[in-house]
């Protein structure tokens, strides 16, 4: 076998744990690619969302899963990251308003960048990324442009984009789905949803809020296919069965 044309079919992959990065890497898989899965122990206010990660990438298809340490934590600038509460209960008027205080500063952009030059150690030229440009929270790193100047800024700033003979592309394959969407393609694919995460603020049990912004559109998207959300959750908000 060509090792070179059989590198070509591998990909990195960021996974966070939560639903939208665990239906990625379904399509991912789907689409042929064999993966090596990045997630991240940043400083965030748990570590629920990396169990879920793990867990994900014992999926057959993913040839490694790797966490990296990065203290976001010592910047701050986040309710993810500081003792700054969640915001609950948010309107999807206030959702579209405003960008939140559980952004990140800079938070996809330094994820983009260590997979970029993981991409670049293990000689692979396909990173996958589960940004929303619809149902999400407002962040100025999940819309196209910034995909687009991500990529171009991939070509320039290493030694494979430069000296290579392909390009690096950023795959964004919900990048125009609402939540609904994403729900529908995964369980077409078979994603198991019941071990993924994605609350910000869950309990200590590990228990869902059901009120943030994240839950809120986790439910939305299962409300819309109409079926129920496989994890529980301490509380109850809008879209909840």
């Amino acid at each position: 076998m060509d090792v070179t044309t059989d590198r070509q079919r591998e990909a990195i992959l960021l996974l966070s744990g939560g639903l939208d990065s665990a239906t990625v890497l379904a399509i991912a898989l789907a689409e042929g690619f064999a993966l090596h899965t990045l997630s991240f122990r940043y400083g965030q206010r748990h570590a629920r969302e990396l169990h879920a990660a793990r867990l994900i990438a014992k999926r057959p298809g993913v040839l490694s899963h790797r966490v990296a340490e990065v203290d976001l934590g010592a910047i701050g600038g986040s309710a993810l990251t500081t003792p700054t509460p969640v915001p609950k209960g948010r309107t999807p008027n206030d959702m579209a308003a405003t960008i939140p205080v559980t952004y990140v500063p800079a938070r996809n952009t330094i994820f983009l960048s260590y997979a970029l030059a993981l991409a670049e150690v293990l000689g692979v030229w396909d990173i996958f990324i589960g940004v929303n440009a619809l149902d999400y929270s407002g962040y100025p790193d999940c819309r196209p442009e910034y995909i687009a100047a991500f990529e171009r800024l991939a070509n320039l700033a290493t030694r494979a984009g430069v000296e290579g003979d392909h390009g690096f592309r950023i795959h964004t394959p919900l990048l125009q789905l609402t939540k609904g969407d994403i729900v529908r393609r995964g369980l077409a694919l078979g994603v198991d949803y019941s071990i993924t995460h994605s609350c910000y603020d869950p309990s200590d049990e590990g228990l869902a809020c059901g009120t943030c912004d994240a839950c809120q559109l986790r439910l939305k998207g299962f409300a819309e296919v109409g079926v129920p959300d496989p994890i529980p959750y301490q509380g109850a908000g809008p879209y909840s069965p």
